[in-house]
């Protein structure tokens, strides 16, 4: 790699780059050209190394877009050119966007950076209560709620946002709040449905009100749908896992429910204009369209991140990284460098600036394999602009990926190495297909077809084989993984069970039973009696829910198992079973290890 000269020391180039500012932008382009003098080459060689299909690259000094260009293909199968108007996703650059329209919003008194966020919004539900009366709406933009990320709630799902917000009272805590960063979506999408139950309007009538219409971001939208009827778009192409070829991938467009976490649609000229109000204090074209104070409070670091990089390989060009509401700031070779990345299935992007060096960089890039090259390429920009030497980044993190690369293929060859032959399911196959629900990721159904279970989950569909025992296996797709389902059966024989791992913890999928008749709920409510002669009531509640109510004992509640089979919570081996003769309930049999009773219905 060609190197530039001997670093300049701090206030030498600092003062090169004030010079740089103060000259009228032909002047700005030209000396931006000058330092970016083999930077072409230095593209073309990267993006052959990383067999990358495109990327974008675009710069901003002081309040302007001194430098857009395209290396690459914007469509790998159609050969046609990366350039600065092609759309992308930016994924989760579009937090910022989030953290400033709720920022919009403190400044209106509606709410508030560090009071809990149910003072505002009494609806919102936590976990527990203390999470109730602590979570602040910093902690939910901060990543710092001590609730990591379950992604897979949202990915690929129907789930709206008023659904996806009714789910964070499942999500339990990890850490205790504010001392971890757990990277959580969730609370961005959350945060943007605050936003509207607190301005009445969407996350994204809100954001193009107050974001994109004042930034003239005209190009700018929020789907896949909308950026196709775009002159120039981006197409996505990546690596397979076990080779280099270079195939294209579907688009993501499940977002909608999480819009406010990734779902903005770009190119770096809008970007600039965005990137041009954050580095002047939300100033553009010398109006104030952002609020100073709300920038200035997503600066501000809330928490800390670990400094990986030079614990685990020994670099530490950056460092002391803490994130504060939709971007972390860190240490760059003594520069202060903000930044956030942005990834979506075959897309990939990058929005920096040094602040008090008065420069910015975008990055856009396609291919999932390539996805490092937006730091690698924003860093050798600011390593040029300020005249330092050049960090080896690209031959440092392509060693890693080949290697990678390499162990992955070796390791999914050895898949399957703990299998125990010659084992057999522990019930026919009809027995395991049904659907099965967790409160926070929804519904898993099993389906039977030509002799196989099939796997349907978050519109991924799959046929399942018995790897041992109850447990059964997807292919692995390219795409979409490899699923593996153990089904576990209650003390009464019944497959009631489905177990996966996901994120971060194993999570527990109850069989749905088949529905009863309302009209036969009614009348399963009435008396019964013991041998005893002692009378129990069964309660019927509007929405459905039994419970058992005995003689000076609080209400028992009963779920049901299958057909009009219930049981207790605190119990699996002890069931309670309505019996019914000519459609009428006759009685409730009870069912424990070492008895039976039946008890009429009187």
């Amino acid at each position: 790699m060609k190197t530039a000269s001997r670093r300049l020391p701090r206030t030498a180039a600092a003062a090169l780059l004030a010079s740089l500012f103060a000259c009228t932008a032909a002047a700005q382009a030209t000396d931006v050209a000058r330092r970016l003098e083999g930077f072409d080459a230095y593209m073309e060689k990267t993006l052959k190394d990383w067999n990358a299909p495109g990327v974008g690259v675009g710069i901003i000094a002081g309040d302007r877009l001194v430098f857009a260009k395209g290396y690459g293909l914007r469509d790998w199968e159609k050969k046609l050119p990366f350039t600065p108007r092609t759309m992308s996703p930016i994924a989760s650059n579009t937090k910022l966007f989030t953290a400033v329209a709720a920022g919009m919003l403190v400044e209106a008194g509606k709410l508030s950076w560090d009071k809990p966020v149910r003072d505002s919004v009494p609806s919102i539900r936590f976990h527990d209560d203390q999470l109730d009366n602590t979570i602040t709406l910093r902690d939910m933009l901060s990543h710092r709620t001590g609730i990591t990320r379950h992604d897979t709630i949202w990915y690929k799902s129907d789930f709206s946002r008023k659904q996806l917000f009714e789910k964070l009272v499942y999500l339990e805590p990890q850490q205790p709040a504010r001392t971890t960063y757990l990277y959580n979506n969730l609370m961005y999408a959350a945060v943007g449905y605050l936003i509207e139950l607190q301005s009445g309007k969407t996350w994204e009538h809100f954001v193009k009100e107050h974001i994109l219409d004042p930034l003239e971001m005209t190009s700018t939208g929020y789907s896949i749908a909308g950026m196709l009827q775009q002159p120039e778009f981006g197409v996505g192409f990546t690596e397979r896992r076990d080779s280099f070829e270079l195939y294209r991938i579907p688009y993501y467009e499940d977002i909608t429910g999480v819009a406010p976490c990734g779902a903005i649609v770009s190119n770096i000229e809008d970007m600039s204009h965005w990137l041009i109000a954050l580095m002047n204090d939300g100033k553009y074209k010398g109006k104030q369209e952002l609020p100073s104070g709300v920038l200035k409070a997503t600066l501000e670091p809330a928490i800390a991140l670990p400094n990986t990089a030079l614990e685990a390989r020994g670099w530490s060009e950056i460092l002391n990284a803490a994130y504060g509401m939709g971007r972390q700031t860190a240490s760059y070779r003594g520069h202060l460098i903000t930044y956030h990345g942005g990834d979506l299935p075959g897309f990939h992007t990058q929005v920096s600036m040094m602040p008090q060096d008065h420069i910015g960089v975008l990055v856009f890039e396609i291919g999932n394999h390539s996805q490092p090259l937006y730091n690698i390429v924003s860093y050798n920009v600011y390593e040029r602009l300020l005249g330092m030497s050049l960090t080896p980044w690209s031959e440092r993190q392509l060693e890693i990926r080949l290697k990678n690369k390499k162990a992955g293929t070796e390791a999914r060859a050895k898949a399957g190495e703990g299998r125990i032959p010659n084992t057999r399911p522990s019930h026919a196959l009809a027995d395991y297909a049904g659907a099965y629900e967790n409160p926070a990721y929804g519904v898993m159904t099993i389906g039977l077809k030509d002799g196989r279970l099939q796997f349907d989950f978050h519109k991924i569909r799959m046929p399942m084989t018995q790897y041992h025992y109850d447990r059964f296996d997807t292919p692995d797709d390219e795409q979409d993984g490899k699923w593996s389902v153990n089904f576990r059966t209650n003390p009464q024989g019944d497959v009631d069970q489905a177990v996966m791992s996901l994120d971060e913890a194993e999570a527990i999928f109850v069989r749905k039973p088949e529905a009863i008749d309302p009209r036969l709920l009614t009348r399963i409510s009435g008396s019964y009696e013991t041998p005893g002669g002692v009378k129990i009531r069964v309660d019927v509640a509007s929405d459905g829910k039994l419970s058992l109510v005995q003689p000076g004992a609080p209400p028992l509640p009963l779920t049901q198992s299958k057909g009009l089979v219930f049981r207790s919570p605190r119990f699996s081996d002890v069931t309670f079973e309505f019996l019914v003769r000519d459609g009428e309930v006759t009685g409730l049999r009870q069912r424990s290890p070492d008895t039976e009773f039946v008890f009429p219905k009187r």
